[in-house]
């Protein structure tokens, strides 16, 4: 329970910064940025932690009221958006290590310590790894498009159950 709020508050910490971004001064554009990137190298740290404990504790049981095809499209929601939850930090990553000034603007997490780019990226031409990083920009961006779709599916799914189904889903997730 905590993983699954401590991951959605940074998702959407790491969105708002970005969407707020073309509209800070010049002079904080850097620091929105670097803060974006930080938070979704912690967002892939956290995915990791949380998919080990998935994969070593069995995860609550759906309710008995839901229907085969609920059960069916939780499963497929809940799967679609670890998937999200990985891409979304990795073609960041990706993207960030093809930015034709990566070499000269180091990363740092936070500003507390460096992080590394992917150096196989940074070692190509420069005209493919411009491709590249127009490539996995896009996948970024659909990928965040995909991951808002998913969360308001997820949020409608629990606002249905809880207010129309009267069922105690979101007591599963709350404290």
């Amino acid at each position: 329970m905590a993983l699954h709020w401590l991951v959605a508050a940074f998702i959407f910490a790491g969105v708002v910064l970005i969407w707020c971004v073309d509209y800070v001064p010049d002079e904080q554009v850097r620091w929105v940025i670097n803060t974006h990137k930080s938070i979704g190298i912690t967002v892939l740290g956290l995915a990791i932690y949380r998919l080990a404990w998935r994969l070593t504790h069995t995860p609550p049981a759906l309710p008995s009221s839901y229907s085969r095809r609920e059960q069916r499209a939780s499963s497929l929601a809940h799967g679609l958006l670890y998937v999200l939850i990985f891409l979304m930090p990795l073609s960041g990553w990706l993207h960030d290590s093809a930015w034709k000034d990566a070499a000269t603007h180091p990363m740092q997490i936070f500003g507390l310590f460096p992080w590394p780019r992917i150096g196989w990226i940074m070692s190509l031409e420069p005209g493919l790894k411009e491709s590249l990083h127009d490539v996995f920009g896009l996948v970024h961006t659909i990928s965040g498009y995909g991951l808002y779709a998913l969360v308001a599916l997820h949020v409608l799914a629990v606002v249905k159950h809880h207010v129309v189904d009267r069922e105690s889903e979101m007591q599963r997730m709350l404290p």
